[in-house]
């Protein structure tokens, strides 16, 4: 007979690929918020073809150059996040509010003396929060499938004498999923033998599910550039940046399920469980950026950029546990911890997310306002885990399920003496064919700013919504929460003329 399984903290550093890593998570590390600096975020980050603003020089190298003067700035935020959940036609509602330092940075602008036609030069550098990661989501609702059925689908081909005689840190990740279903009496072996690999489910058939699940999330995706552009004669701008990528993520999953079975004549049989998942990923990466503005007359500007992949390393390190509470025939409650206490700390892996094309234009109305739109291409079926063999099935899966994505913004500003008005609008397609997994993106943003001549302050406000699929589990019990997110974002920036 198993026992309750409790050791205590141990180290487990995996020499296997089987990872906590996976289609989400990569699309997750190869999405960008709009946020910056609050000038930036008014106008829905639509600054390929104008510059002029430490957030833009991530959109457009060749922006820095735009600057007349030095100048150095830094961005707070708010963020406000409001979750929306659907699972199967119980509504669930979660809110999320966090506060950051969401850029700073600092841009010297040089002019040649000596008559060139290369007339000014900027070095430039910037940090910019690209993706808020924080967020919170609470899915309940009654299923017809359990998540036994996640433990079975790894148990089923696994010899019982993995699951019952060798410690969690010895097996692989597919062995560890079943071990935590087998030592909680959740499934069990169809016999005695230790070479049995067959396994049924402890959880009564039948029987109604309720199911609900918490999901937590912090962390960063921080971007620090390093920029130089120069700006020939007054007609073209070009520029490159050299960005330094910073991944810092937390994410905390508890599920909970109970059944309505009422016949207590089989032993063992689990009434209602609990299963948690806490994984920490971290990590660098490193992309280029090229980019130029060009500028045909003072009132017209172009912009192209090219963004190349971000080439990540990174880390996964995940804690597991179970508890399960069966009813016997005597009518007593008989709770099963399994806790390992054990970080599996999981192999180094590389992520490479899809480049990226912007095409901008820009209208200037002398000094009273000025109007530009971005359009932009991403290739997320090119997103690739590496190493190759190690993720055959997930490269193959996002090759097949994602797309190009385009992304469209508008922005617009119009100036009262020292006071600036600023709007704008954003549209981000989904990466997906199927455009439900995750949908397309819509928002809107607005702001004010004044400028005291030596130094200036903006605010801004950005909204926007976007519907995905919350799925659960990538096996066995691979249902979701249809999960609607609405974002409301506040800046504000300050910035010194030095």
């Amino acid at each position: 007979m198993k026992k309750n399984f409790y050791i205590t903290a141990l180290l487990c550093l995996t020499n296997y690929a089987l990872q906590a890593q996976n289609s989400t998570d990569a699309i997750r590390f190869s999405q960008t918020d709009i946020s910056g600096t609050a000038r930036f975020s008014a106008m829905s980050g639509a600054f390929g073809a104008l510059g002029g603003d430490l957030s833009a020089i991530g959109i457009n190298p060749a922006g820095s150059v735009i600057f007349n003067n030095n100048q150095a700035g830094m961005t707070l935020a708010v963020n406000a996040k409001d979750n929306k959940a659907n699972y199967f036609g119980t509504d669930s509602d979660e809110n999320n509010v966090n506060f950051d330092l969401n850029q700073a940075g600092v841009v010297w602008i040089f002019r040649d003396t000596e008559k060139s036609d290369w007339k000014k030069f900027a070095i430039a550098m910037n940090y910019d929060n690209t993706k808020n990661l924080n967020n919170t989501i609470f899915s309940a609702g009654e299923n017809s499938n359990s998540v036994s059925n996640y433990f079975l689908s790894y148990a089923n081909g696994i010899q019982q004498n993995y699951l019952s005689n060798y410690n969690f840190e010895d097996l692989n990740y597919s062995e560890q999923q079943a071990f935590l279903g087998y030592q909680a009496y959740i499934i069990n072996p169809e016999s005695n033998s230790l070479t049995e690999t067959n396994y049924f489910s402890n959880v009564p058939l039948g029987a109604n599910y309720f199911q609900s699940q918490s999901f937590t999330s912090n962390g960063i995706n921080g971007k620090a550039s390093f920029n130089v552009a120069a700006q020939y004669k007054d007609f073209l701008s070009i520029g490159i940046n050299l960005n330094a990528h910073f991944i810092d993520y937390r994410q905390s999953t508890a599920f909970y399920e109970k059944n309505d079975f009422q016949n207590t004549n089989s032993d063992y049989l689990v009434n209602r469980l609990a299963f948690f998942n806490d994984l920490y990923t971290y990590g660098n990466g490193f992309s280029i950026q090229v980019g130029t503005i060009i500028k045909p007359t003072k009132e017209i500007r172009f912009g192209l950029t090219y963004q190349s992949p971000t080439w990540f390393n990174l880390n996964d390190e995940l804690s597991q546990s179970v508890v399960s509470v069966s009813r016997n025939d005597t009518n007593e409650l008989s709770p099963d911890v399994v806790d390992p206490q054990i970080v599996t700390i999981f192999q180094p892996y590389k992520l490479r997310t899809p480049s990226k094309f912007t095409g901008s234009f820009a209208y200037i109305f002398g000094k009273n306002g000025l109007i530009s739109f971005d359009y932009s291409l991403k290739d997320y079926n090119n997103i690739l885990l590496k190493p190759n063999n190690d993720f055959i099935g997930e490269n193959n899966y996002m090759s097949t399920v994602l797309k190009t994505a385009s992304e469209f913004k508008l922005g617009a500003e119009y100036k009262i003496e020292k006071w600036s008005l600023r709007g704008g609008y954003n549209f981000e397609e989904s990466p997906y064919k199927n455009s439900k997994t995750i949908g397309d993106l819509y928002g809107i943003t607005t702001g004010l700013g004044y400028n005291f001549g030596d130094f200036k302050i903006d605010i801004a406000y950005a909204y926007s919504k976007r519907n995905y699929q919350n799925q659960f589990f990538t096996q066995g019990l691979t249902d979701y929460s249809t999960v609607s997110v609405i974002n409301n974002s506040f800046f504000a920036t300050v910035l010194f003329e030095l």
